[in-house]
């Protein structure tokens, strides 16, 4: 069981990233699937979730209207487009799949990638 998490970088404030989570090994068609981030000194947050059928979708109210996740059932692949990013978004994201049910609580997925890094330099 493998998520593979890629797609960060440097990036202005104001610009764009699209990160990508590849999922390998077992069948995740019926596992939520969510984005969490941790920032230097920070606690790991919740970003973002989805359901792979559905179409149900969670997003922390830091990230509604810049963020959007989303998933492509043919590559087994979840996306979180960032948008008009800020510097208090620099952290290091990770994606996890659920056994359980959507939600925003990090205790609750039981498979974690191993994190891409995004810089938001001001």
């Amino acid at each position: 069981v493998q998520l593979q998490a890629s797609g960060g970088g440097l990036v202005q404030a104001g610009g764009s990233l699209r990160l990508s989570c590849a999922a390998s090994g077992r069948t995740f068609s019926s596992y939520p699937m969510g984005w969490f981030r941790q920032a230097p000194g920070k606690e790991r947050e919740f970003v973002a979730a989805i359901r792979w059928t559905g179409g149900s979708i969670l997003y922390a109210d830091s990230v509604k209207g810049r963020f959007t996740i989303s998933r492509e059932y043919a590559k087994n692949t979840v996306y979180l487009q960032m948008n008009s990013l800020k510097p208090e978004d620099t952290a290091l994201y990770y994606c996890a799949a659920s056994t359980s049910k959507l939600t925003h609580e990090a205790h609750l997925y039981d498979y974690w990638g191993q994190g891409t890094l995004v810089t938001v330099s001001s």
